[in-house]
């Protein structure tokens, strides 16, 4: 399979799965909950990293031991890797389960040459997961991010200039644009996160000028937490409680290229029902 995110996001619009696909007893951030959001459709896996005392590089989002592990004395960093290998994630019922966590290597494995991969919490450790990343031989197939600061972008440049790379930004554009085009930086993307559809990132002519400028936009219509909206209310909550147009519908047609979703499988029923799926 050959990988390019531009010409692919040209085509369709890409789905993005968040943590992979989980419920029941399969937790998030596993490889099993990857395997499961790829059969219902996503393009793109979205793996948040943490790294262990001795430098090895877990999938697991820093900082969510409390809940993912049931267990608020844990802390990853703390921890060695022979040590982290023998933590077990909990269910939805905050039960132990069968899975373990996964290391970054093993998930960059077991998805080479299958789909797109969203690399969260890069920031963290630019170097090593930029590393890893040339090391399996995957950079048209991951994409990272951070945040619009210049100490950031300097780091991308140091450690990742050649790995694809998306800003995210809220609410206001500011000049993170201009300057990113001059960077030596492979720059990709916007993920826009707005409380309301009066924010300049959401008009439709800012996303044309990016557009114009061949940068992909990114959507969340995930909720962390619903006090914190990042889509103006546009979310799955919205598309699966009151109405789908609503929801992702207002995503979709307002052009966004990539929506990033804990329900893909619903996600891509309802754009191929609306013709808003394939471009």
């Amino acid at each position: 399979m050959d990988f390019d995110l531009r010409k692919t996001a040209k085509e369709k619009r890409i789905i993005v799965a968040h943590r992979g696909t989980c419920g029941g007893n399969i937790p998030c951030n596993t490889i099993a909950s990857y395997e499961i959001a790829l059969k219902q459709g996503a393009d793109m896996i979205e793996i948040d990293v943490d790294m262990s005392s001795d430098g090895e590089l877990f999938i697991f989002h820093p900082g969510m031991e409390h809940a993912h592990l049931n267990d608020a004395s844990v802390n990853i960093p703390d921890m060695t890797a022979e040590e982290v290998k023998r933590l077990r994630f909990v269910n939805q019922d905050d039960t132990p389960t069968q899975f373990g966590l996964n290391t970054l290597d093993e998930v960059l494995e077991q998805f080479k040459g299958r789909c797109y991969i969203n690399c969260d919490k890069f920031w963290d450790h630019p170097r090593e997961i930029s590393e890893h990343i040339r090391a399996h031989g995957m950079m048209e197939q991951v994409l990272v991010k951070t945040s619009p600061k210049a100490e950031l972008f300097d780091i991308i440049e140091t450690y990742a200039p050649d790995v694809q790379y998306m800003v995210i930004l809220g609410e206001q554009p500011g000049n993170a644009h201009e300057e990113l085009k001059k960077r030596r930086i492979n720059y990709m993307g916007q993920e826009l996160c707005f409380s309301s559809e009066d924010s300049p990132i959401c008009k439709p002519e800012y996303l044309e000028m990016l557009r114009k400028d061949n940068i992909l936009s990114w959507a969340n219509a995930i909720i962390f937490n619903h006090k914190t909206q990042l889509t103006a209310g546009h979310s799955d909550d919205t598309a699966l409680t009151v109405s789908m147009e609503e929801g992702w519908g207002w995503l979709a047609r307002r052009g966004f290229d990539l929506i990033q979703t804990d329900w893909p499988l619903m996600l891509k029923m309802y754009l191929e029902e609306q013709g808003l799926l394939y471009r």
